[in-house]
């Protein structure tokens, strides 16, 4: 069955997926799309990982990364090759509490020397030119923009400051990135689709001093303005690229050009392992964003992930469609970088013709992407034309996918399977994926990432082996240990129960397991969402809409598809007069636009007289996801 793939001329989609239906007619799941070849596990980083450590098969070298855990870090960590400048003592201190531990005691580096330890001449990112041509950098020319700009940054600023980044990704925003980072700063990282407001909301909280920003960029052939926005946010001094050097700056503001240093040599600020290197912003169930420190160690916690996960190596070309306002830029970047594999940043939208040639023509082997995107492939048909032949696998994050989305997705690229990726900003990662030395079964999970083990929750807390609520067991390196502005213990750790002697950490994903090696996720348990990859919460989108005139109250929940797919935007709404429906969606859609994310997409609106609430008023979603679901 999984040869109908690879035959010339090659199945309509159609027709193969009912060859692959008729082949497990009747038979218990999983049903895998991809099983791996002797060859293709022999070629991956996890295969001689278990060789080099005489495991003889994955559950038994997985076993060991959880119970060994100074063991399994300290492999890893050697693996890929971290570089300090004092080696650490020993993997962590026991410091009284699990959530406290010290990680790599006696350690001193900067992670941006671990991204630029490989050959000088080969290519570190292919990119889109300002005419749309592919060019190259190699990682010795980016270490040489690193080391301009973070000469400007340590003659203007002090180790430890907060500086931001609201700008697409693109080679200068991932040399900036790196550079705050090797001058002993910390990154706030803010995503270039957010309003003002926003904006604004995450430079207070993190006490910014300074934000890199650019005029404008061109997406699907408009321009997309980004400085006006920095200024109305009323942000602290902006260093702007100009692309037409007409960009009217603020008197506090510099352009980029004029900022930037001549100097090519730069000796990073030494660190401790535990020092912030970036700050993340990932919404709770409050209005506020919860800011999330990364430290050096999350970084590495990216990097093993991507070493044995997805198995990025020299030779892999990967491309990502994101951001640095979101947790996968960074986690690209380190990803790639450390790992020394080359980085592909495109200027076109995901959605267009024109992305599937920039894959082709560059030679992709990892593709990550979410699943909005594959719903729209397979909705325009726009990439099945494309010879995507150098692909070996894609990865999938930030939301829920659709089995039928992603068999789509196999059959697109000739039948490689698809790595699910999910875990959370505050993991640097995530907490269950897959491998590609085990079956792919479309839109599941294979295994807990290595390092980190789990257990599900029954509603009362119970330990549920069918799935539930996920409660992570740890430790696990890369994990945040702290929040700017939130009770860590509190958000994480309060009111959770131990499981074999160690307190559970809170996670809030719903998974189900379906058999051995097989599990699917279902959403959050809380009122947080996934909408279009971008993690939001409920209160964050009725703050923005209870604001309106005529409405009294609303509820905004995330409703899974029935078979599987993306979070899909529900908001229930109490008018204080009668008003028609689809003029509520259009004044929903523009305010959710205007004002807090133009990527969230509004699915349906429900007008009622009430909302059912708790003893304490608390506004029960849970039950308005069920009623919703149940319509």
């Amino acid at each position: 069955m999984l040869d109908k793939l690879r035959q010339k001329p090659r199945l309509k989609f159609e027709e193969f997926k009912q060859v692959y239906q008729n082949y497990y007619a009747n038979k218990p799941e999983p049903h895998p799309a991809w099983i791996p070849s002797i060859t293709d596990i022999q070629s991956t980083n996890l295969y001689r990982a278990m060789q080099q450590l005489k495991f003889t098969d994955f559950d038994a070298i997985f076993q060991w990364s959880v119970t060994e855990t100074e063991q399994f870090w300290d492999y890893a960590i050697k693996a890929v090759n971290i570089k300090f400048t004092t080696p650490y003592e020993r993997i962590f201190n026991y410091t009284g509490s699990i959530e406290t531990l010290q990680w790599l005691p006696g350690a001193k580096l900067n992670i941006v020397d671990s991204c630029f330890k490989d050959n000088p001449d080969k290519t570190a990112i292919i990119y889109q030119d300002e005419k749309n041509n592919l060019a190259k950098i190699s990682y010795a020319d980016l270490e040489t923009l690193v080391n301009k700009i973070a000469n400007s940054i340590s003659n203007k600023f002090s180790k430890g400051d907060m500086i931001a980044i609201d700008m697409p990704m693109t080679v200068e925003a991932t040399a900036i990135y790196l550079a705050i980072i090797k001058a002993g700063c910390v990154a706030v990282s803010i995503a270039d689709s957010f309003a003002p407001d926003e904006i604004a909301t995450r430079l207070k909280i993190s006490k910014t001093k300074a934000i890199f920003t650019q005029d404008y960029y061109v997406r699907n052939h408009k321009k997309i303005a980004i400085y006006d926005k920095v200024k109305a946010a009323n942000a602290p001094t902006a260093i702007v690229i100009s692309h037409d050097k007409k960009v009217l700056l603020r008197k506090e503001d510099i352009l980029f050009t004029d900022f930037i240093s001549t100097n090519t040599d730069f000796k990073s600020v030494v660190c401790s392992p535990s020092d912030f290197i970036n700050i993340l912003f990932s919404s709770g169930t409050t209005g506020e964003p919860k800011a999330i420190p990364w430290t050096h160690t999350t970084a590495i916690k990216a990097a093993v992930d991507a070493y044995f996960h997805q198995d990025v190596q020299p030779h892999d070309v990967v491309a990502w469609p994101t951001n640095l306002g979101w947790m996968m830029g960074p986690w690209l970047v380190y990803a790639c970088f450390i790992n020394g594999a080359t980085l592909v940043l495109s200027n076109d939208a995901p959605t267009q013709v024109e992305f599937g040639k920039f894959i082709q023509d560059t030679k992709v082997t990892i593709l990550g992407l979410v699943p909005s995107i594959v719903i729209a492939w397979e909705a325009t048909h726009v990439m099945e034309n494309f010879d995507w032949s150098s692909i070996k696998c894609f990865s999938s994050s930030g939301e829920c996918s659709g089995p039928d989305d992603y068999l789509y997705l196999m059959w697109l690229g000739n039948g490689k399977p698809i790595i699910e990726y999910c875990g959370g900003t505050e993991i640097g990662g995530a907490y269950i994926s897959s491998t590609l030395i085990q079956p792919n079964t479309p839109a599941t999970f294979s295994t807990p990432t290595l390092g980190i083990d789990l257990v599900f929750l029954s509603e009362d807390h119970q330990v549920n082996h069918h799935g539930g609520e996920v409660a992570l067991i740890t430790p696990s390196i890369g994990l945040s240990q702290t929040l700017l502005n939130r009770d860590h213990h509190k958000v994480y750790f309060a009111d959770m129960p131990t499981y074999n002697g160690k307190i559970l950490r809170r996670h809030g994903d719903q998974i189900e397991k379906i058999a051995e090696h097989c599990y699917r996720a279902q959403g959050r348990v809380d009122d947080t969402m996934n909408l279009g990859g971008i993690k939001t919460s409920s209160a964050e989108i009725e703050r923005i809409l209870n604001n309106l005139t005529n409405i009294q109250e609303t509820a905004a929940i995330a409703v899974q598809p029935k078979h599987g797919g993306p979070s899909q935007l529900v908001v229930y709404v109490i008018c204080q007069k009668p008003i028609e429906k689809t003029e509520i969606i259009s004044l929903f859609q523009k305010e959710i636009k205007a004002k807090l994310n133009p990527l969230f997409k509004l699915h349906d609106v429900v007008i009622v007289k009430e909302l059912p609430r708790t003893a304490s008023n608390k506004i029960m979603r849970r039950i308005l996801r069920d009623q919703y679901q149940s319509l």
